[in-house]
């Protein structure tokens, strides 16, 4: 979720869910280590519990940046070894790294041997140089040669888990798709190939003493139900993002509370947003994690409008956004600027 789950997207989701767990987009370590860490790292204390997920391959860079992590109040880092955008790969770390597992172990114990806090992986099922080449196996090919592709890719996913884990890793967190390395965006590789999460569920059934958690193309809350039925946990991203209200229904089903509304999430969120902006953060920087808040509402198009056109107006303040929820509320919710 690079270049999402900022701050100001953490924050509004811990309104909408305060139960979950929360992630940052990832930050590589030259990023950490050579660029302007403090502010990369900072969040607001009611993110909590919240992870930084680093991306490196270099075991003294993850343990410095692990050391940063921890130094910021962090409660989790996440080494991201399941990215698969090509500018990830040319720093050599990502998805790509999943053909080095004694590496990624390497650099697991020396983040775990800097801090204190839980060093934790995520990854995906697998990757493979084209889509041409994985889709020959499961679209071309008679039932037994899809049998022994499957054999072949749980094995390497064990192996690779199991290599990792050495390190003293406990959870890891599996996209149930393989990576494509060459050939897709990183949007066509949330799509292609095809999502295999039996492959995570035996996984999680082979190996119980770690704990195995699902993620990729969760939009239903029916199937995230059945996920928990051998999964550790679930891991959320776009459909969050595109749809923080049933993230919230989610959260409130899982732990048995009542789910936020998107107007009293709208509503929570106004005193961040005006604290921000007194602090010099551009208005925009806040509202674009907001545009989907009502969707499928009646005015949310008009929201959505309005809060486009007054986002990089210098003078824009919170009665901009109270101006854009009228289209979609019949009385705007009462929040203090203060």
């Amino acid at each position: 979720m690079m270049a999402w789950t900022d701050r100001h997207c953490r924050f509004l989701h811990r309104l909408a869910a305060p139960s979950a767990r929360l992630y940052t987009e990832m930050l590589s370590t030259d990023a950490l280590l050579h660029g302007d860490a403090e502010r990369l790292l900072a969040f607001d204390r009611a993110e909590h519990p919240v992870a930084a997920q680093i991306g490196g391959s270099d075991p003294a860079h993850l343990a410095k940046a692990a050391r940063l992590v921890e130094r910021a109040g962090f409660d989790e880092v996440n080494l991201n070894v399941g990215c698969p955008s090509a500018r990830v790969q040319r720093g050599g770390i990502g998805a790509c790294l999943m053909r080095e597992p004694r590496r990624v172990a390497d650099g697991i114990a020396a983040m775990r041997a800097a801090v204190t806090i839980p060093v934790t992986v995520k990854c995906r099922i697998g990757v493979t140089d084209t889509a041409a080449g994985e889709r020959s196996a499961w679209e071309r090919e008679g039932h037994a040669a899809r049998e022994n592709a499957a054999r072949n890719d749980f094995g390497a996913l064990r192996d690779f888990v199991g290599e990792v884990a050495q390190a003293g890793v406990r959870v890891f967190i599996v996209h149930a798709r393989k990576a494509v390395l060459k050939g897709l965006t990183p949007a066509q590789n949330r799509c292609v190939p095809e999502l295999r999460p039996e492959l995570v569920e035996r996984l999680a059934r082979e190996l119980p003493h770690l704990a195995v958690i699902v993620n990729g193309g969760i939009r239903e809350s029916e199937a995230a139900h059945g996920y928990l039925h051998w999964a550790a946990g679930i891991m959320v991203g776009r459909k969050a993002y595109q749809d923080p209200v049933w993230l919230s229904r989610l959260d409130a089903d899982l732990c048995g509370t009542t789910p936020k509304t998107a107007e009293q999430v709208f509503g929570a969120y106004l005193p961040y947003v005006a604290r921000r902006l007194g602090e010099g953060v551009p208005l925009r920087d806040m509202t674009r994690h907001m545009l989907t808040l009502f969707n499928g509402r009646p005015g949310a198009r008009a929201y959505r409008r309005h809060l486009s056109a007054h986002q990089r107006n210098p003078h824009a303040n919170v009665h901009s956004l109270l101006a854009a929820a009228g289209f979609v509320c019949q009385s705007t919710p009462a929040a203090s600027a203060a």
